[in-house]
């Protein structure tokens, strides 16, 4: 099967602790088998933690980046990703889920 596919194809072998999935698997290395790369991790979930906390951290600074300019900040609430990510501002609830959940009347 691995020898039909295309190069630059990746397999990650969650079973790979096991004995794997794939019979080009090795447990605990990255192998390439004619352009295919067979990732054969060990102990996958303890890894999850790691990623988790770089994908949380780039999705809090590409919001910071959005959010300040010239290193002022810069709530432009005509922006989607800002308006939905404020919940409250000068005093008002600005978020209509929480409106929503609160109950509070939609100002017009």
């Amino acid at each position: 099967m691995v020898d039909q596919m295309k190069p630059g194809t990746v397999i990650v072998d969650m079973a790979a602790a096991q004995g794997g999935n794939c019979e080009c698997t090795e447990a605990g290395k990255d192998v390439e088998w004619n352009g295919v790369t067979i990732i054969g991790p060990v102990n996958l979930p303890a890894t999850m933690p790691v990623h988790a906390s770089e994908l949380y951290a780039k999705n809090i600074t590409a919001l910071l980046k959005l959010m300040v300019k010239d290193g002022e900040l810069n709530l432009n609430f005509e922006d989607d990703i800002i308006a939905g990510a404020c919940v409250t501002h000068a005093g008002e609830i600005r978020n209509q889920r929480v409106k929503d959940a609160l109950g509070v009347a939609v100002n017009s």
